[in-house]
């Protein structure tokens, strides 16, 4: 698959999840969003099914995709949820709103350029932080008012004794530099485990802290979120419903 591309295997799941209606729910608490996990789980089987582990990538882009769906299920703008459902994958809002004023023809043709045009419809989207670029895994933005909310994705499907801290320490360096250039940016982090991890109580807990860690400083992450997903050496769709699970 050509570099850039990597988010054309989830189109389909994501079109055909389209009309699962409002997410939204008043319950005598005050007013629920319901993710939608069924989704998550076709997602996720896609690379799991083409025995592509999370060193894939794929692993990640199928989170990332997840989490852009959800923001536009949540009622915001399709063109500044990045990455977008369809290429190209970054397109800033006014650039979009061009895109629409044109005829059928002249649209085309301008869309078959920006996809080749890495300058004005880049592949991932970088954002300048205080001390470096970083590429964020999904981000809401406009050119006006540059990111206004930015999500960090991470997996972990095995070593999670080695792998844990350097996760931490990336993702806590990374939220410093971004929110120290944007301190009005919301900023959310998606830690998405294999459920092994369950079988090492001393990893599963420390992996727990660490989330609760990355949302204890004003200038780190607003909100932070795991979720726990099982599924077989082999077989198709083989992340279930039933064991997926989310915990603030």
């Amino acid at each position: 698959m050509a570099k850039g591309d990597v988010f054309d295997i989830f189109e389909d799941a994501i079109r055909g999840r389209g009309g699962i209606g409002n997410p939204w729910h008043i319950t005598p608490a005050g007013r629920r969003y319901e993710p939608d996990y069924d989704l998550l789980r076709m997602l996720l089987a896609i690379p799991i099914d083409a025995g592509s582990g999370s060193e894939s990538g794929r692993f990640a882009n199928a989170i990332d995709a997840w989490v852009a769906t959800e923001l536009r299920r949540a009622g915001f703008p399709a063109d500044e949820v990045w990455p977008r459902l369809t290429k190209p994958r970054v397109l800033p809002r006014e650039v979009g709103l061009l895109l629409r004023s044109l005829p059928q023809r002249l649209r085309g043709e301008l869309e078959a350029q920006l996809i080749r045009n890495a300058t004005v419809a880049p592949r991932d989207a970088k954002v300048l932080g205080r001390a470096y670029a970083k590429q964020v895994d999904v981000v809401i933005a406009q050119w006006s008012r540059g990111p206004e909310l930015m999500v960090s994705t991470k997996s972990m499907v095995s070593s999670f004794g080695n792998n844990l801290k350097n996760r931490f320490e990336e993702s806590y360096g990374d939220a410093k530099n971004l929110r120290a250039r944007f301190s009005l940016a919301a900023t959310g982090f998606l830690f998405v485990f294999r459920s092994t991890i369950l079988k090492k109580p001393g990893r599963f807990e420390s992996a727990i802290d660490m989330l609760r860690k990355l949302r204890s400083e004003m200038d780190v992450y607003d909100t932070t979120c795991m979720v726990v997903a099982e599924w077989g050496e082999e077989g198709a769709a083989p992340v279930s419903r039933e064991s997926l699970s989310g915990t603030m």
